[in-house]
């Protein structure tokens, strides 16, 4: 109830950002209920169904992605001394922001429902002259227990992976003390060995599975033209590699800003890469393993002029690509929201905003330089076996 309460008191792009994550959570659900009508359409095709089911995952992946990166970027969950003398310390922000999460993502699953059972011909007869009948299963009876079992995984997974994300730990408590020590300089993340390896693993696979066997069709939701378990399973650690990767290199970015005499916005710019790291570098590492997929299919499948891409594997890779880059401009919005003390700290020892302004541009400018010849060369690594 006092979620409820939260969210109808909250800023309008509190709730747009809220009601973004509805609309991935019921694109997410109807995917979920699109792979359970082809499973009851056809009984006999139990392999195929579940490739379909395992395509939701990478959907599924993003929209949670993209609800624990607004829950905690919500200020009605944000820990203030006068909240907690009323009882609501970060515990309890952290359980109401789980709850806030849920809700929202259960109503975007009622949507997907009502979408679902109205595309199959059960609320109002077949629309579109029944053009998704076969798709959705029309005529055969949907087992109830099974659909609200799928509806419920989103809801339940995003609230859960916010409550584990904004759990309170003594380190916070700690740096929340007005007689704690100055913060340490920012530790380097230890993701970047990992990422490399997973990359440079992935391409092995990929290569060995692809001189092993040809492309073979292993269609995912709605018919999307795969090769070898091999082949998919090296892409997949190839673009796993570089997500990890992330918060490394935007470190790296970082301290390479501050090489070669740096001047103050040189040093303003790239200390706040490094203690951003974790907080933006993983949201790049994600949309960079994301834009590398999709350079490497379009460049693989365009071609040929080939369509592979049916409906409903379209609707995943959209949804995809729109919570990923939409938890990137999430965390970019994080990472302003913590560093607004900073820069108030800056502005009265005489900082001009044109000095800050350029620091900011200069971090993105390094960024780009960093990420994009680098997803660039991981996707076209990773299409080049097939290519052969």
């Amino acid at each position: 109830m006092l979620a409820l309460r939260l969210a109808r008191g909250t800023h309008p792009l509190v709730l747009l950002r809220r009601l973004l994550v509805a609309a991935a959570s019921a694109g997410v659900g109807f995917l979920l209920l699109c792979t359970l009508g082809y499973a009851v359409g056809h009984p006999g095709e139990s392999q195929a169904a579940l490739m379909r089911l395992a395509w939701c995952a990478l959907p599924l992946a993003a929209t949670v992605h993209f609800a624990v990166a607004v829950a905690r970027t919500d200020p009605a969950t944000r820990p203030r001394p006068s909240l907690s003398a009323i009882g609501l310390g970060p515990a309890r922000l952290a359980a109401i922001a789980a709850a806030s999460t849920a809700v929202s993502c259960s109503l975007g699953s009622m949507v997907a429902l009502l979408v679902f059972l109205h595309l199959r011909g059960d609320l109002t007869g077949l629309p579109f002259d029944g053009a998704s009948a076969e798709l959705l299963g029309a005529g055969r009876p949907l087992p109830l227990a099974a659909a609200l079992t799928l509806l419920a995984i989103v809801p339940v997974t995003a609230s859960g992976a916010a409550a584990l994300t904004l759990r309170p730990s003594r380190k916070a408590v700690l740096d929340d003390d007005p007689d704690a020590a100055d913060p340490a300089p920012p530790a380097a993340p230890a993701g970047l060995p990992w990422g490399v390896a997973l990359i440079a693993l992935g391409l092995a696979i990929e290569t060995y599975a692809a001189r092993a066997t040809a492309l073979d069709a292993l269609p995912p939701a709605g018919g999307f033209g795969g090769g070898p378990a091999g082949v998919l399973a090296g892409w997949a650690l190839t673009a796993l590699g570089l997500a990890v990767a992330g918060p490394g290199l935007t470190y790296l970015s970082g301290q390479l800003l501050q090489t070669f005499r740096p001047g103050v916005t040189r040093l303003l710019a790239g200390r706040a890469l490094m203690e951003e790291a974790r907080r933006i570098g993983r949201p790049l590492g994600v949309a960079g393993a994301v834009a590398a997929t999709t350079i490497g299919a379009t460049s693989l499948y365009g071609a040929g002029g080939a369509r592979p891409f049916g409906p409903l594997t379209g609707l995943g890779a959209a949804l995809v690509m729109a919570c990923t880059t939409a938890t990137l401009l999430t965390a970019a919005l994080e990472s302003r929201q913590t560093r607004v003390t900073t820069k108030d700290a800056l502005l009265r020892l005489g900082a001009s905003g044109s000095m800050l302004r350029l620091a900011v541009a200069l971090r993105a400018l390094t960024l780009l330089a960093v990420f994009a010849p680098l997803t660039w060369a991981v996707a076209e690594l990773a299409v080049l076996p097939l290519r052969r």
